[in-house]
């Protein structure tokens, strides 16, 4: 009750009182930085490779650990490595030991991967390394499927028009399809 007689004596005060909250309020609004998760420095390196048509024991057995074994003799600071095999696509996550530089570890995987695909199956293209990151959360995953088209001409128009349609907004970072059968636009 004593905020209702304090109120009636002293009414100025607190119409001040609100619209210092109203305005205070407002500027915390459209100051405050948002984002959804704060940065946060996770030392996981994601290795994705892809080969159309291997079974996922074969990918296991002539890619996953070939793979494994190279980065383990040429990788700094290795904490451990998990890796799962898929109908043509296989995923190797490399966690490093705290502390450790994620860039230069993104360099030497890249790196060793690179010198392997020579003892690799024939035809196996070079794997995309992803670092883990707790801001850059994807806001949109598309997917294409038709009846009518192709999975190469699916391909072809994910890479030939939506991509480069969706490059040009500011701020946007749009990786390489993923999918599908590898069309004429992977040839040349």
């Amino acid at each position: 009750m004593w905020i209702v007689r304090l109120a009636l004596l002293r009414p100025y005060t607190f119409i001040v009182m609100a619209i210092l909250i109203v305005i205070l309020g407002g500027i915390s609004i459209f100051t405050t930085p948002t984002d959804i998760f704060p940065y946060i420095n996770i030392p996981v390196v994601g290795v994705i490779w892809n080969f159309q048509g291997i079974s996922p024991d074969d990918m296991a057995k002539r890619i996953l650990t070939v793979s494994e074994r190279a980065m383990t003799t040429t990788v700094n600071n290795i904490e451990r490595m998990e890796s799962t095999a898929y109908n043509g696509v296989g995923l190797i996550r490399v966690y490093m030991q705290p502390g450790t530089n994620v860039d230069l570890a993104v360099a030497q995987i890249t790196a060793v991967s690179q010198t392997l695909l020579r003892t690799l199956p024939p035809g196996t293209f070079p794997p995309l390394v992803v670092q883990y990151d707790a801001s850059s959360v994807p806001i949109l995953q598309l997917g294409l499927s038709s009846d009518t088209l192709t999975e190469q001409q699916l391909q072809d128009y994910g890479q030939n028009f939506i991509r480069t349609q969706l490059s040009v907004v500011p701020g946007i970072s749009v990786p390489l399809p993923y999918g599908g059968r590898f069309g004429p636009s992977w040839l040349t």
